[in-house]
């Protein structure tokens, strides 16, 4: 069995900015809604894909192979 996941954005914060948040605390990401996003199996990046919304299900649309040095580098 693999795990996959979808890493829609990231974030550094100071560790004692994390240890004060609590629930409805915002973590603001780098990324904006229409940028793609990451598709990791099992923690390694295998694409790139669009979010795709269709009434009360969200999906991705794989669109490219993933480049490990681009994922590597950031946003």
């Amino acid at each position: 069995m693999v795990e996959i996941s979808v890493l829609v954005g990231r974030s550094s914060l100071p560790m004692h900015q994390l240890l004060r948040m609590g629930r409805g605390a915002v973590i603001p990401l780098t990324a904006s809604p229409n940028d793609p996003v990451w598709v990791l199996v099992n923690n390694h990046p295998v694409a790139r894909g669009d979010i795709q919304l269709d009434d009360d299900k969200i999906s991705v649309e794989i669109t490219d192979e993933a480049d490990v040095f681009d994922y590597l580098a950031g946003p």
